[in-house]
């Protein structure tokens, strides 16, 4: 099989095993939320990695067209954060063929273009995510000025999207080892990667959330999800935290609240141990 098809079945994949496991607020298999459908989002996982992946693309058009697909296939914004972060990913395996380090991805970063910023822009305006807003520097809403490095370095301090360009991804070879460990312990991915998902819920304000209902709600949310991802880390038997676990999925729900940067993130690591793992 061509690089680019198995790039795009573990952009699939990773989008998939993200949707089988219990993530408290966010759309899972169990609980739709949030006026979505986990139908929309497997559907959003098809379009998406019919493109995402083509070699002939740069990084900036690889979000672009995967939002484009997306948009015209759902209408509505299930995957941005999710492209943004595994289109550079996806850049450098194909630039390495197949398996990838923090160095190889670092070099992605570094090569992005203004133009790539542009695409990006684009992107993101046909997403229209919620509580975008505007900003006084490299406001999506203009033309691009700066390299997409440089626009995501201006927002690093507000968006953990954007902190991963431009610390190379720090947080989601973090997230990878993380998942390493669980899954050595408990041999199960679907509990593996809620673990992991409370894990950056915990640890990092989420920032759709913070757009949505400000910084302090979003730092509210990481103390309460806290508890739960602590008692959760501890257990020999994930299992029989379920129905704390959708307890706190109904109750954020019913406050509209949807850490979707964190299930972004999430997607992230499950990809790149999808790349780690079947190409070392």
């Amino acid at each position: 099989m061509q690089l680019e098809m198995r790039l795009a079945a573990k952009f699939k994949a990773a989008c998939i095993a993200e949707l089988e496991a219990v993530k408290p607020g966010n759309v899972h298999m169990l609980s739709d939320g949030h006026g979505m459908t986990v139908q929309d989002f497997l559907r959003s996982a098809e379009v998406a990695s019919g493109v995402i992946a083509q070699a002939d693309l740069s990084a900036g058009q690889r979000i672009l067209q995967a939002v484009q697909a997306t948009n015209e296939a759902v209408g509505c914004n299930t995957n941005l954060g999710i492209i943004l972060l595994c289109a550079p990913l996806i850049q450098a395996a194909l630039n390495a063929g197949g398996a990838i380090t923090q160095k190889d991805v670092q070099a992605v970063l570094e090569q992005l273009t203004i133009k790539d910023a542009n695409d990006a822009f684009a992107a993101i305006r046909i997403a229209n995510p919620a509580g975008l807003g505007h900003s006084e520097h490299h406001d999506v809403e203009s033309s691009a000025s700066v390299t997409l490095l440089e626009a995501m370095q201006e927002a690093a301090d507000r968006d953990l999207v954007a902190r991963q360009y431009a610390y190379g991804f720090q947080q989601v070879f973090e997230g990878l080892a993380y998942y390493r460990q669980l899954l050595m312990r408990w041999e199960r991915s679907a509990w593996a990667t809620s673990a992991l998902y409370l894990y950056f819920l915990t640890h990092f304000p989420d920032s759709h959330i913070a757009r949505k209902y400000g910084v302090g709600q979003a730092e509210s949310v990481c103390h309460e999800a806290a508890a739960y991802w602590q008692e959760l880390d501890a257990r020999d038997n994930p299992k029989t935290y379920l129905r704390p676990l959708l307890d706190f999925d109904q109750a954020l729900k019913a406050q509209g609240i949807n850490p979707g940067t964190s299930a972004d993130m999430t997607v992230a690591v499950l990809l790149l141990y999808g790349l780690q793992v079947s190409e070392s």
